[in-house]
């Protein structure tokens, strides 16, 4: 069984806590990220593909009262499987790497991914230290894993299995300007305070 992914980017932040900040990837997880509704807290990213995983850990280090959640697709993880060794050996409890995998470069063509070919993200994560990876195949799982992203506790890795459809695209703003000082000052931060709070 796979899901629908505005249906599952829906879920995952229905009643969003306001400590929530979310770091889409480059792509579909922005466009499923805008029609779950835009929020001063998500830092979209413009042409960073790859880097959506270490963006997060940077925040998830600077931010610790913050849970902070990565939700990104295979093929942006595929790019930047490093990360995964840097957040294992890091393990912020308040991190989440949440990965919406279709089995396709979806902003290609819809080629096959390597995610349908064998790669075992999963086993990735693992293999790296990250102790909680969860495989999210159906409505119960995705539950679950909406739960675990409104507390801390944790670094976790899952896998959200998803059908390879490609709805309208919804853009955030553009400007990346403006999306920082949106960013800092939901953040309660000014314009020259470092992200420490």
């Amino acid at each position: 069984m796979k899901l629908e992914r505005r249906a599952a980017m829906a879920t995952l932040l229905a009643d969003r806590a306001d400590e929530l900040l979310v770091v889409p990837g480059l792509g579909s997880t922005t466009w499923d990220l805008v029609a779950a509704g835009d929020n001063d807290r998500n830092f979209y990213l413009w042409g960073a593909m790859g880097g959506a995983a270490m963006i997060g850990l940077g925040l998830a280090l600077a931010q610790p009262a913050c849970r902070v959640a990565v939700i990104t697709g295979d093929g942006e993880m595929l790019m930047g499987l490093g990360a995964l060794a840097t957040i294992g050996i890091q393990r912020p409890k308040n991190l989440a790497v949440i990965v919406f995998d279709n089995g396709v470069y979806g902003e290609t063509g819809m080629q096959p991914s390597a995610t349908q070919r064998g790669v075992d993200l999963i086993g990735v994560a693992s293999a790296c230290g990250i102790a909680t990876c969860l495989d999210v195949r159906d409505q119960p799982a995705l539950a679950d894993l909406a739960a675990r992203l409104k507390r801390h506790g944790e670094t976790l890795f899952a896998r959200v299995l998803i059908e390879p459809a490609e709805p309208p695209r919804m853009l955030p703003l553009r400007d990346g300007v403006e999306l920082k000082q949106r960013f800092r000052a939901a953040l309660g931060l000014s314009s020259g305070a470092k992200l420490r709070a």
